[in-house]
This record gives C-alpha cells, structure tokens and sequence, in this order.
C-alpha cells in the first residue's frame, strides 16, 4: 500500500544540500550543515550553537515541519537544544538548528555533515474552549509514571 505523498517545494540556500532519504522507508529526511567561511564549528559540552541547515521551505498550510536529531549524533550527546523544532508553513527564512552538546566532551561538525531530521505532519486549526472542569477519565490526574512504566 502506498501513502499520498506531500510536494513541498524547497530552495537551496547558497552551499546547503537538499534534504535526502537515509533509506525507501526512512520517516524522516535527512538535513545537512551549512556552515560558511569556517568550514566547521566546535560545540563544546553544556554549549549550544546556531546550525544553519540549507533549505527554506514552502511548508502548505495546514502542515508543520519538525526538526529531530539524528540518532546517529544523539549517540555522541548533539540534540536540538529544544528537543523538537516546530516550523511553521508561514516561515520562509532558512531552517537552523539549536544544536546542544550533552556530551562531556566537545563534538566538531563539519560542513556538509548530517545534522537534524525532518518531518512534515498535518497540523490542524485549533479552537479552544474554556469549561469550568474537564471530563474525568479512568487515569485521571495521574502523569510521569503513573501507567507503570
């Protein structure tokens, strides 16, 4: 079975790479770094530095692209200092990446090297209405553990 596939058109930022697949079957494509002039950046451990990715993007209404890390530098301590980025269709400057060493060591990235994952999902409009009480369910209240896990 094949899934409806979502056209989002991207422009290549002067030195960025176009996002790519690791596999047919990956969830999530692959974002590269842009960096100028230096060629590199150190991020040392406890620090966080901007990482241009390459790409803007026309990102259709009623869609929303998020920014993961890459399992592979998630091993090495490198994750988005927000642990998800959230770009919304309207935005139309480069993507960038807070990127957080929690690493004890510092961790180079180069130009060019894979940093960041992306999906676009379906993000609807929301209403919200303020109640006096919500309805009660059978957890309840219970969060942060409370199913046992």
């Amino acid at each position: 079975m094949s899934a409806e596939k979502l056209n989002v058109n991207v422009e290549i930022v002067e030195g960025g790479k176009f996002p790519t697949l690791g596999t047919k079957g990956s969830g999530a494509v692959d974002l590269y770094a842009r960096l100028d002039d230096s060629g590199a950046i150190t991020l040392l451990p406890g620090q966080t530095k901007m990482i241009p990715l390459g790409i803007k993007t026309e990102i259709p209404e009623g869609y929303v692209g998020l920014l993961f890390a890459r399992s592979g530098l998630a091993k090495d301590g490198i994750a988005p200092a927000n642990k998800v980025g959230v770009v919304d269709s309207d935005y139309r400057g480069e993507w960038m990446m807070a990127a957080y060493n929690h690493g004890h060591e510092r961790k180079i990235i180069y130009n060019g090297d894979r940093v960041a994952q992306m999906m676009i999902i379906e993000s609807k409009p929301l209403t919200f209405t303020q109640v006096e009480s919500v309805n009660s369910t059978e957890r309840g209240e219970g969060g942060f553990g409370s199913t046992g896990a």
